[in-house]
């Protein structure tokens, strides 16, 4: 998955229980996001579950009844920092009692998964555990810690959670914004050797065609207009269809494309060897599908590759960017890389720093390698020493930083068609996303939130694109 900055899920249009006395007070619940879409769809869905038992959202930590972490497993350190984090809301907890007012903390996502009874050992503050798995019974598991337990669910739930979570309300989902995420698949089967996804999220699972489709109908319904299908490996999903047949992601997006309202779709995070040509066919023939594909490499070496059990070669790879290209010539390319896995040699990464050169990037992410433990790579020999990963790392930033400043300004003079999605920092502006995924500002009175409008791109910035009104 693409990671995001930490983020803190507001939850603006929780609402109280409809069953709660008028007089009452909803308790209030603090969601703090670490990491990837994924999570930030899993918060809002974790959020839609307190709501409906009684919570409500806020901004401010030191006003919460409740305080969850929604935990991410791949940065270096992950579980270090939440321990750092707990150990800084420990003490809003002790304000708080002293005061006579309850505050529970409870540590969800994957370092809940990785960790497990182990955060109780070790952060005595923590009332209660939840993998990512377990999120439809976290109002019981909210209920028991309430009761003096503290309880810890990280199994994998027989039950599907997604029919157990309940749906947003229509002014829930509006608060959002005009753009939302859509789990659709989680898990993975790769067993990439430096991940530790297959261990936190579990094997490949894919939510049937009718759940996901009456999901998206809500949240056009409520407004949204463009759609982020999301998956650990987003292309291997295979749901039920209402034949009873495994549909695939390509079909899929045909279905999706019907309904009312969603003006725009995409999808991420994707694995080469599942980007079959149903899929291709999607992004040549659907003008919602946006001309934008995540699809991570991870390094050029053939060695490496084989090395990390990526089972495509760099060859496979740039064979396949040639295919989706000859489908959708106007489409942008994005990618992940790893540099300094072990064993990687200068000729190893030379191989990376010239399939980067092939492909051009207009976006991408790259990272140093950092054990996890319980993956193979972690017990790898020839761990690569840090200051040669730190120097082959500003090598490859340069590079890529270079490419996507020069895609950025070949689109100066086009005209586009841009969602208007949020205001603006500065007064005056609106902003939008470009079909490729770039902010893009605009004068704000060229349209209104929800609207999409012809503009033209006047000036590529380091960050977003410029824009006028057509």
């Amino acid at each position: 998955m693409e990671l995001t900055e930490t983020r803190e899920l507001s939850g603006e249009g929780a609402q109280r229980e409809a069953s709660a006395p008028a007089a009452s007070v909803a308790r209030k619940v603090f969601i703090k996001t670490y990491g990837c879409q994924m999570n930030v769809y899993d918060s809002q869905r974790m959020g839609d579950a307190l709501t409906a038992s009684g919570y409500a959202a806020t901004d401010a930590i030191d006003d919460a009844d409740l305080v969850l972490l929604n935990t991410c497993h791949i940065r270096e350190k992950a579980a270090e920092k939440v321990y750092s984090e707990i150990g800084r809301i420990r003490q809003l907890k002790v304000a708080r009692q002293r005061a006579g007012k309850e505050m529970m903390i409870g540590v969800a996502g994957c370092v809940a998964q990785a960790e497990g009874r182990e955060i109780m050992s070790r952060a005595a503050a923590v009332d209660l555990v939840i993998g990512p798995q377990s999120y439809h019974r976290l109002p019981a598991l909210v209920r028991r810690a309430r009761a003096g337990e503290r309880p810890v669910d990280t199994d994998y739930a027989i039950e599907d959670k997604f029919e157990h979570l309940p749906a947003p309300d229509r002014a829930t989902v509006r608060s959002r914004g005009v753009t939302a995420f859509l789990t659709i698949q989680e898990g993975c089967d790769k067993f990439c050797t430096f991940c530790v996804v297959p261990y936190t999220r579990g094997s490949e699972v894919s939510r049937p065609v009718a759940q996901i489709v009456a999901e998206a109908e809500r949240l056009a319904g409520a407004g949204v207009r463009e759609l982020t299908l999301l998956g650990q490996n987003v292309n291997a999903w295979h749901g039920e269809g209402p034949d009873g047949k495994p549909w695939g992601l390509g079909r899929l997006l045909f279905r999706l494309a019907e309904i009312p309202g969603l003006a725009r779709l995409r999808y991420t995070t994707s694995h080469p060897r599942d980007m079959d040509d149903e899929l291709i066919a999607a992004h040549r023939d659907l003008d919602v599908l946006m001309p934008y594909l995540h699809l991570p490499v991870q390094a050029g070496s053939d060695r490496v590759l084989k090395a990390m059990n990526r089972r495509h070669t760099a060859a496979d790879y740039l064979k396949l960017i040639d295919r989706i290209r000859a489908a959708r010539p106007d489409i942008a390319m994005s990618g992940d890389f790893i540099v300094g896995f072990p064993g990687e040699t200068e000729a190893d990464f030379a191989d990376t720093f010239e399939l980067v050169r092939e492909v051009r990037y207009a976006q991408a992410f790259s990272f140093k390698y950092s054990r996890r433990p319980g993956t193979p790579g972690a017990e790898m020999e020839d761990q690569v020493a840090e200051a040669v990963k730190d120097e082959r790392l500003q090598r490859l930033q340069a590079l890529l930083a270079r490419h996507q400043r020069e895609y950025a300004a070949s689109l100066v003079g086009r005209e586009i068609e841009l969602l208007i999605e949020k205001v603006g920092r500065e007064a005056g502006q609106k902003v939008g996303r470009s079909p490729w995924l770039q902010p893009v500002i605009v004068d704000e009175k060229a349209g209104e939130i929800g609207d999409i409008v012809r503009v033209r791109i006047n000036r590529a910035g380091s960050h977003s694109l410029h824009a006028a009104v057509v």
